[in-house]
């Protein structure tokens, strides 16, 4: 990878991959991609071509002029062979190619970037691979199974000037940025508290932890990677068990807490700190293959005083439905001294008096305090890919809004209160709550 003195990478690329087994058309007919000018287009290969990686891959990056999709990199050859067929058959042409190993893309120079939307458990192994391999990176949330590994990746990308954008999608939506003018331009006054909430995994009966037949397609090991070797299962290789396996995911306190966290985070103007308290209690399933965190109620606060409650959303409807009747999925209310904003899933909702207030009908136009502009989280990534500059959400949002997911998980899995230095990142007077920061990798998948 090329850079100039203002840290722009060069897009000029070479007819072939200069490293790595396989190779792609270095110019594609500008008719396929628009406006979009093949030299000033970027590279990216995806990495993870299960559910999610549909309306990402698919839905945004292939349709965005100033990419295109070079590779799809999956240890399922079905899934990775039919990605890039549908690829290619938007493109209109064999310009994208299946790969199996991760790594073969990384060691490939013409390769500027890559997406991350892998079991949770990759997401940060390749993401710290990624950046040492000096590639620009789209990572799916949540961050780390192991908030250590955060850290890493953290130093990583400072390291080697990678940009880093976290794909939970809010704040690229026109209701979250209406809720931060409110919130930052005292439209409901002092915040004093925040509710927060995200969805459980309601499961009707208990998961059994069996053996299946390996499929001939499917490269097992690699999908392990720095997981335990665990015998193969269906259910285990699913989408729910990369999700609510404790192997590879901290569950729906993370997978979907992430969204609402990281708007926590946003309107307290946090991403370079987070809460420094925490307690509470959830519910872990015995004798379940899906055992991470099913409930939980978790109350937390900042170093300013200000508390915050982290509920399942089962435990939250009660305590929010009392003064907030259109209750989704997931929610993050700030309750200020004239009223509450909460944010759930692109809307914005205002309450003042006890009353809902159109906020079409608050003057926004004097704000003093404006959020980040973007409308698109992946499109964000591609001109940020471009101008070097730092994305919606950068590394450090993703690293704090993850922090608080696993001090939730630790508060509810040992029972005690946990104090939690923000400047140094660790648990403090607790070193058996400490070392569940991390996890054991196995060899040789690895992180150094």
């Amino acid at each position: 990878m090329v850079f100039v003195m203002t840290h722009r990478r060069s897009f000029l690329k070479k007819s072939a991959f200069t490293a790595g087994a396989f190779a792609f058309p270095s110019i594609v007919p500008s008719s396929v991609f628009g406006q979009g000018s093949p030299s000033k287009r970027v590279n990216l290969a995806l990495i993870g071509c299960g559910g999610r990686m549909n309306p990402l891959g698919l839905g945004g990056f292939a349709k965005n002029d100033g990419a295109r999709i070079v590779a799809t990199v999956d240890p399922y050859k079905s899934k990775r062979e039919s990605f890039a067929n549908k690829v290619n058959k938007l493109y209109g042409g064999n310009y994208c190619q299946p790969v199996e190993d991760y790594r073969e893309v990384l060691a490939n120079k013409d390769i500027d970037g890559v997406v991350i939307a892998t079991p949770d458990h990759w997401h940060a192994p390749i993401a710290i691979a990624a950046a040492r391999a000096g590639k620009d990176m789209y990572v799916e949330k949540p961050l780390t199974t192991a908030l250590n590994l955060g850290k890493i990746l953290r130093k990583e990308i400072a390291k080697n000037n990678c940009i880093f954008q976290y794909g939970t999608q809010q704040r690229s939506s026109l209701g979250a940025r209406t809720a931060m003018e409110l919130i930052w331009n005292g439209h409901i006054g002092e915040i004093q508290r925040v509710d927060v909430s995200a969805p459980h995994l309601a499961a009707a009966k208990r998961t059994p932890v069996t053996s299946d037949p390996l499929p001939e397609d499917f490269n097992y090991d690699l999908w392990l990677g720095p997981a335990p070797q665990k015998p193969y299962s269906k259910a285990r290789c699913s989408s729910h068990g990369s999700w609510h396996c404790y192997d590879y995911a901290l569950g729906f306190i993370a997978g979907w807490g992430a969204h609402p966290l990281d708007i926590l985070q946003w309107g307290m103007q946090s991403d370079h700190t987070c809460p420094v308290e925490y307690e509470g209690t959830g519910f872990f399933p015995e004798n379940d293959l899906y055992n991470t965190l099913r409930t939980w109620d978790i109350q937390m606060k900042y170093a300013n005083g200000i508390p915050v409650r982290f509920m399942d959303t089962a435990t939250a409807k009660p305590i929010i439905g009392k003064y907030h009747s259109r209750l989704r999925g997931d929610n993050t209310v700030f309750h200020g001294t004239d009223g509450w904003v909460c944010y759930s899933r692109s809307i914005c909702y205002l309450s003042k008096g006890g009353k809902y207030v159109n906020t079409l009908s608050v003057d926004l136009t004097g704000s003093k305090k404006k959020p980040y502009l973007s409308t698109s989280q992946h499109g964000n990534f591609v001109d940020c890919m471009k101008s070097r500059k730092e994305t919606i959400n950068p590394i450090e949002s993703a690293v704090r809004s993850d922090t608080i997911s696993h001090l939730s998980n630790i508060a509810a899995r040992t029972g005690r209160k946990l104090h939690f230095d923000a400047e140094k990142e660790i648990i403090v007077g607790d070193e058996k709550a400490n070392a569940l920061l991390n996890r054991p990798m196995r060899a040789p998948y690895e992180v150094s």
